[in-house]
């Protein structure tokens, strides 16, 4: 009996030292992760990505709600990650300071003591950190604390940093958009999981930005913007303001960085508003490319229009000099050509009267003259791009219909269905139209050698919206644009093999008390590449730039903002898949050149010396002779009135009869 009782002993002594060795394997030496069972339902999976796969049926989040925001490539912009909102039930606690202890354990940021007085409280409910990160959640889960619960949740991430942070925008605490693409598809974002596939290309807006700032720290000016945008389909490949700011850190960016330039600022466009002018007079039939236009000084009251330098041009000039000296007094007379009200409701089709339409809530409205202020004064000067004020976008929008066959697209941020726009049919009716426009691949973008096209020549995509040009115009506008840099102001832009055209334009800066002021500009070049089959637009815009000893102290366009926009066509090129064609430059370059000059048809009389309807002192003087002949007829009027009032007098019986 009494070796089996100690057979029995030894028995339940190893049985119980195995369950104690056991257990000290699985709690203290080597511990176990708990089963997905003992966690919270709400905790999701860590994503498991192949490489192989796409990127919509990789990066699968279920339990994250709003969708990425990818760029034209699926480069990952913007991407919510699972995360934690840690919480505790005060009342089940037994000794706060230990729980304390423990997270701040794990939770390094941690105020301790803050969180003990939390724990202390009595109350059933405090949240102790927010946004853990899963592996911080196991861990504190691992302690088995009572009291302490975790709540689902998501953090917002911009993978990208500075990239495209005003456009992208942010998310407030609860998930919701605040501003920017996040706000403007708030709705879209959370409804549907699928990636928001936006017409940016990440690479192409690094090198927009990385020249831009180059350009804003060489010639130190406070703030720039460039805008990279496809003519036909209207996709922003790229857009920068600057300065910027880390998109993960819009909380505590300042406001200067977070005001987006290219859609909210408001900047008098300077001579590349001439573009516009110049296009609405051939468009109306005003004036024609062999007229002339008079670039002697404008006397206006107080004020004079002049041109900053004159010696390289003559008194006359012709339409393609206007454009390619860039005059100011010869596009004001081509203003008062067209008249205030044609200029007014020109301007209006073009969509300078109104925000931009893209998808950005910054998207601001246009600073324009009143109805009853649209003067003679102010058709001259918003012939050359002073007296209204536009965001950049404005005006590449406005470049863009110049050249892509005569149709104001839409700007947008998302990426187009490219197949789609392929198969559209035109709308060929003459006129304004909803879509459609024709082919601009005509004669003058298909130049050949030998009877085949170069290799630089693609057909682009058939752009859809308004036409507000013929073809025939939107071609010669591409010739004179060409010529601008070519033989013009805007020499600085030229790129071999990439045949740029653009055009410049100065402004001076209004003061904070009305007013311009002297030698504080806002220097811009809008432009088209290539131009013998236009596909893409770029802008640069430089803030009150200061000139520098390789620009012998001049701060206009031409010596900051044109060589950025060639610096960035340069490098951009190849990425968006435009090569250089440097082996056809002749070929391509007769088939886009105009004369200087342009001989006027036989038989017809053009505009000029002798013959100048524009000009002011001609307005004006018609406008005294108005006023005279109404006073002559008033006063004509008022005797007679005076007349038949003394034989009213003088004959009741004649008013009576009259009654």
């Amino acid at each position: 009996m009494h070796v089996r009782l100690l057979g029995v002993a030894a028995g339940f002594c190893l049985l119980f030292g195995t369950v104690a060795l056991k257990a000290t394997f699985a709690t203290i030496i080597s511990p176990m992760a708990p089963e997905a069972r003992q966690l919270r339902p709400q905790v999701p999976d860590i994503p498991k990505i192949d490489p192989k796969s796409t990127l919509t049926s990789t990066l699968s989040m279920p339990q994250v709600r709003r969708a990425m925001i990818v760029d034209r490539n699926n480069q990952v912009l913007a991407v919510s990650l699972p995360v934690a909102q840690l919480y505790a039930n005060p009342r089940e606690l037994i000794d706060p300071q230990d729980v304390a202890k423990k997270l701040k354990s794990v939770l390094p940021q941690m105020d301790e003591e803050e969180t003990v007085r939390r724990l202390s409280m009595a109350k059933q409910f405090v949240y102790l950190a927010r946004n853990i990160t899963l592996q911080q959640e196991l861990a504190i889960n691992n302690f088995g604390i009572p009291g302490i619960y975790f709540e689902a949740g998501e953090r917002r991430h911009y993978p990208q940093g500075q990239v495209a942070a005003q456009i992208l925008g942010s998310v407030d605490i609860d998930d919701h958009g605040i501003a920017g693409v996040e706000r403007y598809f708030d709705k879209r974002l959370i409804s549907d999981k699928t990636p928001l596939k936006t017409s940016l290309d990440v690479r192409v807006q690094g090198v927009a930005r990385e020249e831009l700032a180059a350009a804003m720290q060489t010639f130190e000016a406070i703030g720039a913007c460039a805008i990279v945008m496809d003519v036909n389909s209207g996709e922003i490949i790229a857009m920068v303001s600057l300065p910027d700011y880390d998109a993960n850190d819009f909380a505590h960016a300042p406001g200067d960085a977070r005001f987006n330039r290219a859609v909210t600022g408001m900047y008098e466009p300077g001579s590349t508003f001439k573009l516009q002018t110049a296009a609405m007079a051939l468009q109306l039939g005003v004036a024609h490319i062999w007229d002339r236009f008079s670039s002697i000084p404008i006397h206006i009251g107080r004020f004079t229009i002049a041109d900053m330098k004159t010696d390289h041009f003559a008194p006359w000039l012709s339409l393609p000099e206007v454009m390619a000296f860039s005059s100011n007094p010869a596009a004001a007379h081509i203003a008062l050509d067209v008249g205030a009200q044609r200029q007014q409701d020109w301007l209006r089709g073009m969509g300078f009267f109104a925000p931009v339409p893209v998808e950005l809530p910054e998207a601001g409205h246009p600073i324009i003259p009143a109805r009853r202020n649209w003067g003679i004064s102010t058709v001259m000067t918003v012939g050359f791009g002073h007296g209204v004020a536009e965001p950049p976008l404005a005006i590449v929008r406005g470049t863009a219909a110049t050249v892509n066959g005569g149709i104001l697209i839409k700007p947008t941020l998302l990426a187009r269905d490219e197949d789609a726009n392929a198969q559209s049919t035109p709308d060929m009716a003459s006129g304004p139209s909803i879509s459609g426009g024709p082919d601009t691949r005509n004669a003058l973008s298909e130049a050949s050698v030998d009877g085949t096209e170069t290799e630089t020549v693609d057909k682009p995509v058939v752009p859809e919206g308004q036409r507000v040009f013929s073809p025939e115009i939107s071609a010669t506008l591409r010739k004179i644009l060409r010529l601008d840099v070519k033989f013009g102001t805007g020499k600085t832009a030229e790129v071999p093999g990439y045949f740029v055209g653009g055009k410049t334009g100065t402004a001076e800066k209004i003061g904070p008390h009305g007013g311009y002021l002297k030698h504080v500009n806002i220097a811009a070049f809008t432009s088209i590449f290539p131009m013998n089959a236009p596909h893409y637009a770029v802008y640069v815009m430089l803030d009150s730039p200061k000139g520098t000893t390789a620009t012998h102290g001049w701060t206009t366009a031409a010596w900051n903002a044109a060589p950025t926009v060639a610096r960035i066509i340069s490098r951009i090129g190849p990425m968006l898949e435009v090569f250089p064609d440097t082996a056809h430059e002749p070929e391509i370059d007769a088939a886009l050149s105009i004369p200087m000059r342009p001989s006027p048809p036989r038989g017809v009389r053009p505009l000029g010396p002798g013959n100048d309807p524009g000009d002011p002192r001609r307005a004006a003087d018609e406008k005294q002779a108005d006023e005279a002949g109404k006073k002559k007829s008033l006063k004509a009027d008022d005797a007679n009135t005076m007349k038949h009032a003394a034989n009213r007098q003088n004959s009741p019986q004649q008013e009576g009869g009259q009654g």
